[in-house]
């Protein structure tokens, strides 16, 4: 918990400076064009290892899931307890903001009625009282051999289309293999599967189940899965940022 507190402020502050600097037209651009989009650098190396190292401290989460016990793959993950430790708690509601006109427009190219609220306070107030009150931010460890199924995070009735998660390990280094991977069911097509690189520090955004994709008869819905592939070495920590809570 202390060095937590001692690295807090310059994460809180990189968070900020990091999410306003980022060129939204061009991850908007990205997420209509292949259903995800690249946040280079949001975090330091060094507030990534600030992260990372919470892990092994209980006292900042409400539940550990190994992923073998329920075949979601091989590897753990914990997810934090509210409230979230600082970094997390303003990272969050930060990148809502800017993801929020973006999953309001795809319901409505798909012919949804929910819209989201552009604080995220309001939406997990909206979740709360429909019984989703469980904190759902995430860190994930991976060791060699493991790797996490193609899933979605959906956790209730309220779901927030987007959602991102920052590689804290760096590649080639901390780890070898373990890349993000994405897939796209399509109607009435094969599925397509896509590697996301990512560098110590990057984000990913994408889509949490559905989004719409521009066909030459108007736009059509796609279903979106996302894992990581084997880790073949080393150890691989992610922190994941979901914007819904869970039942």
């Amino acid at each position: 918990m202390a060095r937590l507190k001692q690295v807090a402020p310059d994460i809180d502050s990189a968070a900020a400076t990091g999410v306003d600097t980022i060129d939204w037209a061009v991850v908007e651009r990205d997420l209509d064009a292949g259903g995800c989009a690249v946040l280079a650098q949001l975090l330091s190396p060094d507030e990534c290892r600030a992260l990372a190292s919470l892990y092994p401290d209980d006292n900042h989460f409400r539940s550990r899931v190994v992923m073998a016990r329920h075949g979601f793959g091989r590897g753990e993950y914990k997810y934090f307890s509210y409230p979230l430790p600082d970094p997390i708690a303003r990272l969050r509601p930060l990148l809502y903001a800017h993801l929020v006109p973006v999953a309001n427009r795809w319901n409505a190219t798909m012919g949804t009625d929910i819209r989201y609220p552009s604080k995220h306070d309001d939406f997990l107030a909206r979740c709360h009282e429909a019984g989703q009150t469980r904190s759902t931010p995430l860190l994930l460890q991976y060791v060699e051999g493991d790797y996490n199924c193609l899933h979605q995070d959906l956790y209730g009735e309220h779901v927030f289309p987007l959602q991102v998660a920052i590689l804290l390990s760096e590649p080639g280094r901390d780890f070898a293999g373990g890349e993000f991977v994405l897939t796209e069911q399509r109607p009435r097509m094969q599925s397509r599967a896509e590697v996301v690189p990512l560098r110590q520090g990057d984000a990913v955004v994408f889509a949490v189940h559905n989004r719409p994709v521009q066909g030459t008869r108007g736009s059509y819905r796609v279903n979106m899965r996302h894992g990581v592939s084997r880790l073949r070495s080393g150890r691989r920590h992610t922190l994941g940022v979901i914007f819904h809570d869970a039942k």
